[in-house]
């Protein structure tokens, strides 16, 4: 077939939760719950970060750059996505999705590195602490962090531009959001090759840092085993347990929607795996890291206080 008989698509239908039907003001009022406890945690988190001398550590840098990241993350999906869940508006310009594909890519995929970022601090803090400022510079932090936006950039980019020069023949997106599998599954021709390059970026942006901080993790648990004291090892291993549940969700979720064969779900599953990690995964953050956490805690208990003489 002949490219020019291609029909000309200019936009999308996004079905989002339709085979929900029922349950729509159900799934609306929990989401949107959900996305307020969100922006309201990563904006507390961020804020108490900034403001409280005491958390001016590289640790806290990064995590208040990854609740930033998470909370534009959220804006790129859970408001179109709420707006469809009470009938406002399913439809979506091909610009609009490419758009929205770019900035999911782009903050998902720099949440992947700054996690990784995050394993290197505590390892650096619990096997070098002698070393630990040294290291852990402003100017080397500044680095990582830029590091983890230049690659979520490039990968964007990279996706974004390989997918939307696919001709188009249905308008129907079986998802709530622009996400790159069901936009490519409404193309003309074969989409292998875009396939494979979908599953080459996935493994090179999720096993790579998954694989570093593996690596991060055998060590640190190797020196903290040399602690003669159980309680020094219980305080040690506390100050990365909040980072490790994080990692495993993220990670998790993430290799589960872009690393399984694209046939192994229904579209049911996939969108239940995509909820996790859109929706759950940006609400755990704020949460782990302010119940798990006793120095952001501490720090919380401090602005109250505060605010309250």
């Amino acid at each position: 077939m002949r490219k020019d008989n291609y029909t000309l698509i200019t936009g999308f239908i996004l079905q989002g939760f339709s085979s929900f039907h029922e349950h729509q003001i159900t799934l609306f009022v929990g989401f949107l719950t959900l996305y307020i406890l969100t922006l309201a945690g990563n904006i507390i988190i961020v804020t108490i970060i900034h403001i409280d001398h005491h958390l001016h550590t590289p640790m806290y840098f990064f995590l208040s750059t990854l609740s930033t990241s998470e909370t534009v993350y959220t804006l790129v999906i859970l408001p179109r996505m709420l707006c469809s869940l009470v009938g406002l508006s399913q439809s979506i310009s091909l610009a609009g999705c490419a758009t929205q594909m770019f900035f999911f890519v782009t903050f998902g995929i720099t949440n992947c590195f700054l996690l990784t970022a995050m394993g290197y601090d505590r390892y650096v803090a619990i096997c070098n602490p002698l070393r630990y400022t040294l290291i852990m510079n402003k100017r080397v932090c500044a680095q990582l962090v830029w590091g983890a936006c230049s690659i979520g950039l490039a990968v964007a980019m990279t996706q974004v531009t390989s997918v939307f020069r696919l001709p188009f023949c249905a308008t129907k997106v079986a998802h709530f959001f622009c996400d790159i599998r069901p936009v490519m599954k409404l193309s003309c021709i074969d989409t292998t090759v875009n396939e494979i390059l979908t599953l080459i970026i996935s493994v090179l942006v999720l096993v790579v840092p998954m694989g570093l901080v593996f690596i991060s993790y055998v060590l640190i648990i190797s020196t903290i085993l040399k602690i003669a004291s159980a309680e020094g090892r219980k305080k040690t291993f506390a100050t990365c347990a909040s980072h490790l549940t994080v990692v495993i969700i993220h990670y998790g979720c993430a290799s589960i929607a872009y690393l399984k064969p694209k046939s192994e779900n229904t579209r049911d599953q996939d969108q239940l795996i995509s909820v996790t990690y859109t929706v759950i995964t940006p609400l755990l953050n704020p949460v782990v890291y302010s119940l798990r956490n006793k120095e952001v805690k501490d720090a919380l208990c401090r602005a109250i206080g505060r605010k309250i003489t």
